[in-house]
């Protein structure tokens, strides 16, 4: 006797990718407060608005700041390369104002307005030297909100090689 055994279709739950934007220079432009030479990030690319983004900033020996750091050995300082962090940061931040299906009311008319401060820097650790001619893939993750805190992992690479990772503090909002 040949017992048949019932089997329950599968339902296959595909997640739905999470739509992605990239950002020209000249739309960073719009979105962040900040000009040369304090502009760090030259594209942004796979942005996920609110929850993570990647950018580019391409190190040329024209930097303002080689001029200074190490004239003999040109290399970008850390806190450049966290500053460019952040920037992405505020850009992923940003394009969730920008993207948004409906504005909210509150949703200032120049959208840098938007973009708050750097907090703190934690378990930041730099493995490689950025030396002109280099260009590094940023990468940041926004995490949980802390009342007007907001965490962020973040990542800066040349290439495959790690050059700093560490974790961010930024506030969700300008007062001054």
């Amino acid at each position: 006797m040949t017992v048949a055994t019932a089997v329950a279709p599968t339902r296959s739950v595909a997640k739905e990718k999470p739509k992605t934007f990239s950002y020209s220079s000249d739309d960073i432009k719009r979105m962040l407060p900040h000009r040369w030479p304090m502009l760090m990030i030259d594209r942004a690319y796979d942005v996920v608005p609110g929850v993570s983004g990647r950018g580019i900033k391409s190190v040329s020996v024209n930097e303002p700041f080689f001029a200074g750091h190490y004239p003999d050995h040109s290399i970008m300082p850390g806190v450049m390369i966290v500053e460019a962090m952040a920037q992405l940061v505020a850009v992923v931040y940003v394009a969730e104002l920008l993207e948004a299906p409906a504005p909210a009311e509150d949703t200032p008319a120049d959208p840098s307005a938007s973009v708050g401060y750097l907090g703190s820097i934690s378990s930041m650790k730099f493995s490689r030297l950025v030396v002109p001619g280099d260009q590094l893939t940023l990468e940041a993750k926004l995490g949980q909100k802390l009342g007007g805190l907001r965490s962020v992992s973040v990542r800066a690479s040349v290439g495959t090689e790690l050059a700093a990772a560490g974790s961010l503090i930024v506030t969700t909002e300008r007062k001054g």
